[in-house]
């Protein structure tokens, strides 16, 4: 009686452990990839599943969204650059069955194929196409990881680059090289705000000249602006209609006129040296022919 207690009790032991042994339990984001005697049956979940203990085998494989933090790497650029660059990696798994049958490893082997995907994209740009157009870089990496990984039932979501690392005196470079695009831009804002206010002024001019009384208004103005100021500068004012005396007497006409008297007037003192002088010339030679002793 004992002995069939104990036999009893053996085989409720032996019947649990199967039963522990045949239930997994799966999660929603998982998936159980099984295999019976080696072979392939099929992908199984999420919930209860029950398997043939000692016959068949189940992989567990993560549906989720998987963040790689690629290592840094030392890379030289196409314009002969080295430079460090490290990047992150979100990829998932959209087939368990080939994850688990077509690659080793396959979060080993995403991980390596980006390392030297990034190495090969990297070291066929220039610097200036790395710091500017990351965006275009960042989606040729995902293209070709993407490429890659498709046989081992991966989808590469994203790829990108975080950070640029450069040497100290590429980064002095590139400092002077931003201030001077600064400068240069400065200069030019400046010259196209004045050829701007140089326009608006002749604007200006030309209205106020054309009406009565508005350069009298914008010298007042002037002068209340010079007032508001705390200095020592005095303003004298002078009435608009000293304009309008000035061009009927035509001082410009009355100035030419003068000027073209002057030099008639030298020309005449000129002329009379000139003949003075001829005069005294010949009055030399009849005193000089006087006095010369007869040889003969």
């Amino acid at each position: 009686m004992f002995g069939e207690q104990i036999g009893i009790l053996g085989i409720l032991v032996v019947v649990i452990f199967l039963l522990v042994m045949a239930i997994r339990i799966v999660k929603e984001y998982e998936r159980g990839v099984l295999f019976r005697l080696g072979r392939l049956v099929g992908v199984r979940g999420p919930g209860l599943i029950f398997i043939i203990p000692f016959i068949d085998k189940m992989v567990i494989v993560p549906l989720r969204i998987v963040t790689f933090d690629v290592p840094v790497q030392e890379v030289i650029t196409r314009d002969n650059v080295t430079c460090k660059v490290n990047a992150v990696l979100y990829y998932r798994v959209v087939d368990s069955s080939r994850a688990v049958v077509n690659v080793e490893l396959y979060h080993n082997a995403t991980a390596q194929l980006a390392q030297t995907t990034l190495r090969s994209v990297v070291g066929q740009a220039e610097l200036d196409e790395l710091l500017s157009e990351r965006d275009k870089l960042n989606q040729q990496l995902q293209e070709i990881i993407d490429d890659a990984t498709d046989p081992w039932g991966i989808k590469v979501t994203t790829v990108e680059i975080k950070d640029v690392i450069l040497p100290e005196n590429m980064q002095r470079v590139i400092g002077r090289q931003a201030e001077a695009e600064r400068r240069r831009r400065s200069i030019v804002i400046q010259a196209e705000g004045e050829k701007q206010a140089a326009v608006k002024l002749a604007k200006a001019a030309e209205i106020l000249s054309k009406q009565t009384g508005g350069l009298t208004l914008r010298t007042l103005r002037t002068a209340s602006e010079i007032s508001a100021e705390k200095s020592s500068t005095l303003f004298f004012p002078l009435p608009m209609e000293f304009g309008d005396i000035f061009s009927k007497f035509n001082v410009s006409e009355i100035a030419r006129k003068s000027e073209e008297k002057g030099e008639q007037i030298h020309d005449i003192e000129e002329d009379d040296i000139g003949e003075e002088i001829i005069k005294d010339e010949s009055i030399e030679e009849e005193e000089g022919g006087d006095g010369e002793p007869d040889k003969e």
